[in-house]
């Protein structure tokens, strides 16, 4: 379960201050994949890092209750001086998972060879979003929080990542950000509808799709 209680979070730029949610009370399940839905600047990857806790509140709080991922793929965070190895084993502590299993995981999947005992600083933005894909694979998670890229790589290293999401999917929950209506339709069951500083939320996806279409008409 993720609990919004009355939860505010502003932008500031060149000092003027915009809400990304105002007074935000809303509740979401275990059990249900959620699409996020708003127009273009609207703030939904800043939501996403304040579900992750990546971003803190100017008011309220936001309860969370089981395991939550950092979002899908994100390698901002990776420290550049580390090799990759070292950065999978400072995230195995953190969440407190088996270390040298999740190694040997993310070095089989991310097919980096020799460059996974590399710093992460000669990676190219491919290598990085392939160890971050990995290392997001490798720890279970109760949700997962997906901004647009669900898979990197050429074809085939594409077809197993949709591979391995799949499978996460059928004991975890989704909170998607997308463009793509068509991909929010594939994998969310509901949605939310981010407009303004105010989330909405609707049981069944295709009313959060037109809900959030009437909002792009109206403009």
């Amino acid at each position: 379960m993720i609990r919004f209680e009355q939860a505010t979070k502003y932008a500031r730029t060149k000092g003027i201050k915009k809400p990304i949610i105002e007074n935000a009370s809303l509740t979401l399940n275990r059990g249900k994949s959620v699409g996020l839905l708003g127009r273009n600047g609207a703030g939904k990857s800043t939501l996403l890092r304040l579900i992750a806790g990546a971003l803190k509140l100017d008011s309220g709080r936001i309860i969370r209750r089981g395991k939550i991922s950092w979002p899908l793929g994100f390698s901002g965070s990776f420290q550049g001086s580390m090799t990759g190895e070292q950065n999978v084993r400072f995230v195995a502590r953190i969440y407190g998972v088996n270390t040298e299993e999740l190694i040997a995981y993310v070095e089989d999947f991310a097919e980096l060879g020799p460059f996974f005992k590399a710093p992460v600083g000669t990676y190219s933005s491919g290598m990085k979003a392939r160890l971050a894909f990995g290392l997001s694979m490798g720890v279970n998670f109760d949700y997962y929080l997906v901004d647009e890229i669900t898979a990197v790589g050429d074809s085939n290293f594409k077809k197993k990542c949709q591979a391995v999401f799949q499978t996460k999917l059928r004991d975890s929950d989704l909170i998607m950000v997308s463009h793509s209506t068509g991909t929010i339709r594939d994998y969310c069951d509901c949605g939310v509808v981010l407009e303004k500083g105010k989330l909405t939320y609707y049981e069944d996806v295709e009313d959060a799709i037109r809900a959030h279409d009437k909002n792009m008409r109206e403009n």
